[in-house]
């Protein structure tokens, strides 16, 4: 190690795979060895070993398998002998700096003119009491777990309950490598502890400058609790375009329009080397939004061998591995009461005769519809085609005689689920589905446990359990969410990989649920005609904002404390 990876004593840093074995009851852990220095996740040196610590008297563990550049040993001993004998096939390491040299995130450039900055000119248009938020007609408690992270209950739109709770539950990533901690890695990060490592965030980085900063409260590895400064932000934010709009040029002229402003509830989870952007996005329509960006370090492994089968060379020595993603929410939805049902409905083509002409043919979309009556019609497998409204019914109508609803719709690209067959897929079955609705049980209150990492193969709540063909109409509904993408390492995730293209979740979208849309009483509405004066403040609000916003904003000085008390365990 000194002649070959420049070993000094304290020059290497190792990433544990897990599970911690291949069937149920062991403890084997492998530890893949990278260069210590920042960003370590992309400088693997080719050495892996297998750890056996199932006795609990530590001065019996041992390791009981080598890896190294492709060929496995029985130990170190037989490696070291191998390596004098001139058996082993080298592959010596330039020693990397302590600032990781390519996988250094210090900026490249100088700075120059700031960034363009979000304010409300006239202070915050939200409040929040202890954990609870109002924002227009919005009103919901949000709080931490330590191990799924951001949950939110008592959603209300209006003066009335949308969802009883909306929390994250897992987050699951399944590499694949020609190295055995690599190939080996399942990583189901509730069972390290998604709101454990909830971020101290970055003021105008990782939220707006201005926006509002929370601490979060936890007890975990400790007797003692632990507060994790400014880990949740709250802003609203113009996205930037419109919510609805129309230019009318057609008979009279008019303009009519609604900046799409959107409270954002927002916690950054770093666990281990990926960071989640974990949001919850409340619109003035009546929808809610989940979604989560992943950023952070890709892990990798060794390059060598047939690895371009598992990814893509990304430096020297380095295999950026190919691993999907995978997180689960709980939705459960209470529309117009607790008692719901389930409703799909989609679209055929109708070849029929033109009433008018009867020889002339005419393909006509036809709505369909379909009300899915028992948990087995509404679990929808990960590659399944699913109807393109799915929306969970009300026993009251809207003033048009419709059913009140809510719809869900996934944004979703993700990878092939682990197979079945699989001793652990039992463990992950969540992840079977896209979407799963079931009866809402008190003894069904998530989808897994943080005890199914460890021993996935008999596993402490299988997801797939839940879904028994029960009734599912005019019952308390839950819907079970899955959410994902693939991602094959390239290039451009040296040194980090970005949010752009890496953003999942989903959208719950009022469906018949109001007579008209709510959005239409939001005082940020604009409507001027030809005949009116559009610069007038009287007619127009936004001829006002070269007055009201004209001041810079009084910003608070920056400050961060996220490197103290830090835990390392």
């Amino acid at each position: 190690m000194r002649q070959v990876m420049e070993y000094d004593g304290t020059s290497l840093a190792a990433l544990t795979a897990a599970p911690r074995g291949s069937r149920s009851g062991d403890r084997l852990t492998w530890f893949a060895l990278f260069q210590n220095v920042s960003g370590f996740f992309v400088h693997p040196v080719g050495l892996e070993v297998l750890v056996d610590h199932s006795s609990l008297d530590i001065s019996r563990w041992g390791v009981s398998r080598v890896f190294y550049n492709g060929q496995y040993y029985r130990d170190m001993v037989q490696l070291e002998s191998a390596y004098v004998q001139g058996r082993v096939s080298v592959e010596k390491l330039r020693k990397a700096p302590r600032d990781g040299d390519f996988s250094s995130m210090k900026p490249r450039a100088a700075p120059a003119a700031p960034f363009p900055l979000q304010y409300e000119p006239q202070g915050p248009r939200y409040s929040i009491r202890n954990n609870h938020v109002v924002f227009q007609a919005w009103s919901f408690a949000f709080g931490v777990s330590v191990n799924t992270g951001l949950r939110l209950f008592d959603v209300r739109h209006k003066g009335e309950r949308i969802a009883y709770e909306i929390s994250v539950q897992e987050a699951l990533s399944v590499y694949g490598s020609n190295c055995p901690g690599g190939m080996s890695t399942r990583y189901m990060d509730g069972s390290f502890g998604i709101g454990r490592y909830a971020s101290p965030l970055v003021r105008g980085v990782d939220c707006p400058y201005s926006a509002t900063y929370l601490d979060v409260h936890y007890l975990a590895h400790a007797e003692v609790s632990r507060t994790r400064r400014s880990a949740l932000c709250i802003f609203e934010q113009n996205t930037g375009s419109p919510l609805r709009r129309h230019y009318s040029n057609l008979q009279s002229l008019y303009y009519g329009g609604l900046v799409n402003s959107a409270l954002v509830l927002r916690s950054i989870a770093t666990v281990g080397n990926y960071d989640y952007v974990w949001d919850f996005v409340f619109y003035q329509n009546g929808a809610v939004e989940g979604r989560v960006q992943a950023t952070g370090y890709t892990s990798s492994s060794f390059l060598h061998g047939d690895g371009l089968r598992y990814g893509n060379r990304v430096w020297e020595h380095t295999l950026g591995t190919i691993h999907t993603h995978s997180v689960n929410y709980k939705v459960d939805l209470d529309v117009g009461g607790v008692k719901n049902s389930l409703v799909a409905q989609d679209m055929v083509f109708e070849i029929t005769r033109a009433p008018w002409s009867l020889e002339q043919q005419i393909e006509r979309p036809q709505l369909t519809k379909k009300v899915l009556d028992t948990e087995d019609q509404a679990a929808f497998r990960l590659q399944e085609k699913m109807p393109r409204y799915i929306y969970f019914a009300a026993d009251s109508k809207n003033k048009w005689g419709h059913q009140r609803g809510y719809r869900i719709q996934v944004t979703s690209s993700a990878g092939e689920h682990v197979p079945e067959a699989s001793s652990m897929e039992r463990a992950i079955s969540w992840a079977r589905y896209q979407l799963a609705v079931t009866r809402r049980k008190e003894e069904e209150p998530t989808s897994t446990s943080i005890y199914n990492q460890n021993d996935p193969w008999t596993p402490t709540v299988a997801f797939a359990n839940f879904i028994d063909n029960e009734t599912i109409t005019n019952e308390d509904l839950v819907a079970w969410i899955s959410a994902g993408f693939l991602h094959i390492p390239h290039s451009e995730d040296i040194p980090n990989t970005v949010t752009v293209g890496n953003s999942v979740g989903f959208l719950l979208r009022p469906y018949n649920y109001y007579d008209l849309d709510p959005s239409i009483y939001s005082q940020d509405g604009v409507f001027f005609t030809s005949e009116q004066d559009v610069t007038a403040c009287e007619t127009n609000p936004i001829a006002c904002l070269p007055k009201t916003a004209s001041c810079l904003p009084n910003l608070p000085p920056f400050t961060y404390d996220g490197f103290k008390n830090i835990s390392r365990l």
